[in-house]
């Protein structure tokens, strides 16, 4: 039997975090997944960190997160398909807890809480608070669920009927498929499914710089349909 879920992480020159959500995987209490690392062409040892983790590293030089996920959920062989970042940590019953979820067949996508990976300030707490949890509740629960792409679980077959990321999208491509994705089933939010992810694009944008720029995205979707097609790397 194939695994119940393929974690798929995009990455492009991100050896400083790779190890981190390798850190968690090693640790789950579910353990019928695979890992598949999609390598936007790194010059760095981001590949190379992957493979030692046993995961399958594929390479797909084209631009943006929305294709390398893509080019993932293609190559997966799991029901169920969890999309992390290269610098998020799964807490360790997070697939568990996702696996369960997926068992309800009216399930289409799920999400939970994205929490700060390194000591922040209370404010910075705040804000991921605010965002993934109050937001993304919120989203769902008015039906424009805007789930985000570091703690993004779908099941395999409702994300190829919605034809997965738009990949002409540079951000927002995450809220973009989520707001698909509800024609297809239900959208959850569980508390248990919590994954912690690294600040440092909020410590080099301030935190008042990074909600303007995604509370500005969300106008320029909705009233524009052109989202910026920029998204600064930091790294």
């Amino acid at each position: 039997m194939g695994p119940d879920i393929s974690v798929i992480i995009p990455a492009l020159n991100e050896e400083k975090y790779m190890h981190i959500p390798f850190e968690g995987l090693s640790k789950q209490s579910f353990k019928n997944f695979e890992v598949i690392v999609v390598d936007g062409g790194s010059v760095d040892d981001t590949a190379k960190i992957a493979s030692k983790h046993n995961a399958k590293v594929l390479v797909d030089r084209k631009k943006g997160a929305s294709a390398a996920r893509n080019t993932g959920a293609k190559a997966a062989k799991g029901k169920v398909l969890l999309f992390l970042d290269a610098d998020t940590k799964p807490s360790k019953d997070l697939l568990k807890v996702y696996n369960r979820i997926f068992e309800d067949n009216a399930v289409a996508a799920a999400t939970g809480p994205i929490l700060p990976l390194e000591k922040a300030s209370r404010k910075m707490v705040a804000g991921y608070k605010f965002v993934s949890i109050f937001f993304v509740r919120m989203s769902i629960k008015i039906g424009r669920p805007s789930l985000v792409g570091s703690n993004f679980a779908v099941r395999k077959s409702d994300f190829n009927k919605q034809g997965g990321f738009n990949e002409r999208l540079i951000t927002y491509e995450d809220w973009d498929l989520s707001g698909r994705l509800k024609k297809s089933g239900r959208i959850v939010y569980s508390n248990d499914a919590v994954v912690y992810t690294s600040v440092r694009r909020i410590k080099a944008w301030g935190v008042s710089g990074f909600f303007i720029f995604h509370i500005s995205n969300v106008f320029r979707y909705h009233l524009l349909k052109k989202p910026k097609d920029h998204y600064k790397e930091i790294r």
